[in-house]
């Protein structure tokens, strides 16, 4: 693969497009990535939410900062080439990745190996040795790693007759590697997001590759049809094994800001994408690294790239330096103030563009693929919020005190209020839900709708009643209708619930799934006639996102002293467009002031628009409540994001509680 003569902004351009360099963001947003309320770490990264991250990380309970972290490593192109640096490399990428968790020892992962191979295929069999045995016999053992489980495909062939013709397709050989850890503390997982608000600071890569820079295999080889004849390789595994122990001490000491692994794209696409998470320019020099700018640029040699700040960069550099780093550390980038990624070598720039048109090369894979798939306007519409460089990201602004515990005088009486937290087949928001309720001082107790129908339980032993998220039914029947039809076609129940629904001092809460039951129930909820339901989001596909919301001003006993506050919210759902009884029934409910949250964009203003309003609710809404406020229904999901840990970004000034527990604790000080 000779790379002489090859034009680096094009070359940039297509490996930012390649699809395993390329963002994944349509794949992302349709997975419910916060189901639980234990996800410390998911995909998306930062204010603008990229899908960049190293490295998965849940907690262990929702009283705990520790965890458990999982990463995945592949290079299965490089298979074609040696089988056995393939092996070698997807071992070394699992770990790259899960170093930006805070682990103790590189002993302490354990990895799941799934091989796959063509086998009886000429050569297969005998690569495939080679690999297992380069992995399991030698690599894993010097690094003090163990393998206690696995898979294997041993099918990747196949074979049909087309008229006289016999074709076949063999899979090339393959290792898929998955990682995992426990973790001393979820909050010092390190992401790939630039940091602009730290002062002057400085990019470091460590080069794993030893200055080797082989580009073989690589996705620069790929998108120009080659292959190339040297792979990237793990040459030296104890030099890895200082990599990640020198990773977890500087982390432990906070000196570094943003770490990411170099992999597929090279130091390109890992540059690339830091900066589209932190939303800064950069300028890197390559002077040093190797004297080929292609393979400096484009090279997926292991190694990492951090950023400190640049009155640490010396004692980091010479803590690398300790630990046999020393010779493979460069002092290599800073931020620029002119929103560009630049790269420069020996003074003479040699590729240069403005962040977003990067950013948007890297997205426009992720965009087609969505555009195909969804809703094209929608997709239109979200590819092209990148086009807005001034886009402020995710942000906080609070009207009441987040560290404020206004529940803690009734908690101390020792009274905890039971609250029935109901459930049906399908749903799984469930566990968060109570603990979020248990969190704010009430006694949050399991009940099935199944209790109800055999009178194993009665809504009026309870105070309140909170209908949580997830599939009732599969939602087969549209969004929540199985479930409330299993209450408003059984004349038992239907009385039990209309009974709880007419009490004076009884309150309810519905989120997402039960968001979309009780709409349904609006009949027999006082107050409640001008209510939605809910049906299929605009952008035709589930939505798993980090949104900001508005509350505003309404008697939901849940957001008082709450108004004008804005803030980011999990959202998981399918269908949670607000579809009103008449055109003006939006209005209305908002003139009323029965909306009690509505979609913002990031400059804080309504959202009508695609990604920024999620599911295309009119007018941005996407909560309701009653006049007296007893009753409240949300398509977001709080109780998820009720420990900050649990949020996919946040301010570095929260402390443990999220604001979004403040909405529990006011329900706690309203039955007092």
């Amino acid at each position: 693969f000779d790379t002489h003569g090859l034009e680096l902004h094009e070359a940039a351009l297509h490996v930012l497009r390649f699809p395993a360099v390329a963002s994944k963001g349509f794949l992302i947003t349709i997975g419910d990535r916060t189901v639980g309320g234990l996800v410390a770490r998911d995909q998306m990264v930062g204010p603008w939410q990229v899908p960049v991250a190293d490295v998965g990380v849940t907690a262990t309970g929702f009283d705990a900062y520790t965890g458990e972290a999982m990463a995945v490593g592949e290079r299965t192109p490089l298979a074609l080439l040696n089988p056995a640096a393939s092996g070698r490399m997807a071992v070394g990428e699992a770990i790259t990745n899960i170093a930006a968790a805070r682990i103790a020892a590189i002993s302490d992962i354990k990895l799941s190996a799934n091989w796959m191979a063509a086998a009886g295929h000429p050569g297969e069999d005998a690569a495939l040795f080679d690999m297992v045995r380069a992995v399991g016999m030698e690599l894993c053992p010097r690094l003090g790693i163990a393998i206690p489980v696995g898979k294997d495909s041993l099918s990747m062939k196949t074979l049909w007759r087309d008229g006289d013709a016999t074709k076949l397709v063999a899979a090339p050989l393959s290792l898929i590697v998955s990682a995992f850890a426990s973790v001393l503390d979820c909050r010092k997982t390190l992401t790939p997001q630039l940091r602009s608000d730290r002062g002057e600071t400085a990019l470091i890569l460590v080069d794993l590759g030893m200055g080797e820079n082989r580009l073989g295999g690589s996705a620069l080889a790929q998108v120009y049809n080659r292959l190339g004849r040297e792979s990237p390789d793990l040459n030296d595994p104890d030099l890895l094994k200082s990599f990640f122990a020198a990773i977890q001490r500087l982390n432990e000491q906070e000196l570094l800001l943003a770490y990411h692994d170099r992999s597929d794209g090279g130091l390109c696409a890992t540059v690339c994408e830091m900066s589209f998470a932190g939303h800064t320019g950069v300028t890197v020099h390559l002077d040093g690294i190797d004297s080929n700018t292609c393979a400096a640029l484009f090279s997926e040699e292991l190694g990492a790239v951090l950023q400190v700040r640049m009155a640490d960069k010396e004692r980091v550099l010479t803590f690398l330096n300790e630990h046999g780093l020393g010779r493979y550390s460069h002092d290599c980038g800073r931020l620029n103030d002119m929103d560009r990624i630049v790269f420069t070598h020996h003074g003479k720039t040699i590729l240069s563009d403005i962040r977003v048109n990067l950013q948007r090369a890297w997205s426009e894979t992720s965009y087609q693929m969505q555009k195909l798939r969804d809703d094209p306007v929608s997709a239109q519409q979200e590819y092209d919020a990148l086009l807005d460089a001034l886009d402020p990201g995710l942000s906080a602004s609070l009207t009441f005190a987040v560290n404020e515990d206004i529940a803690a005088p009734y908690i101390k009486k020792g009274l905890k209020p039971r609250i029935a937290v109901l459930r049906e087949q399908g749903v799984n928001g469930h566990v968060e839900m109570a603990a979020a309720f248990d969190r704010a001082g009430f006694t949050a107790v399991d009940v099935h709708m199944s209790d109800i129908l055999q009178g194993r339980r009665r809504l009026d032993e309870f105070q309140g009643m909170v209908a949580p998220g997830g599939f009732s039914y599969g939602d087969v029947l549209g969004a929540g209708a199985g479930w409330a039809k299993a209450i408003l076609f059984n004349s038992h129940v239907r009385n039990e619930f209309a009974a709880f629904f007419n009490r004076s001092d009884s309150f309810a809460l519905g989120v997402c799934n039960g968001c979309q039951m009780m709409s349904q129930l609006r009949e027999m909820i006082p107050g409640a006639a001008d209510w939605p339901q809910f049906v299929r989001n605009k952008s035709e596909q589930f939505e798993a996102r980090f949104s900001l919301v508005e509350i505003l001003r309404s008697p939901s006993l849940f957001f008082q002293d709450m108004a004008g506050s804005r803030l980011p919210v999990a959202i998981a759902h399918g269908e949670g467009r607000a579809e009103f009884q008449t055109d003006a029934g939006p209005r209305q409910a908002l003139n009323k002031g029965l909306v009690a949250l509505r979609w913002v964009d990031n400059y804080g203003k309504p959202a009508e628009v695609y990604p920024a309003n999620p599911n295309g609710s009119p007018l941005g809404i996407c909560g309701l409540t009653t006049p007296d406020g007893r009753f409240t229904i949300l398509m977001p999901h709080p109780e998820r994001v009720f420990r900050t840990i649990a949020n996919s970004w946040h301010p570095d000034e929260w402390g443990e509680d999220g604001p979004w527990l403040r909405m529990f604790r006011n329900a706690r000080k309203w039955v007092n």
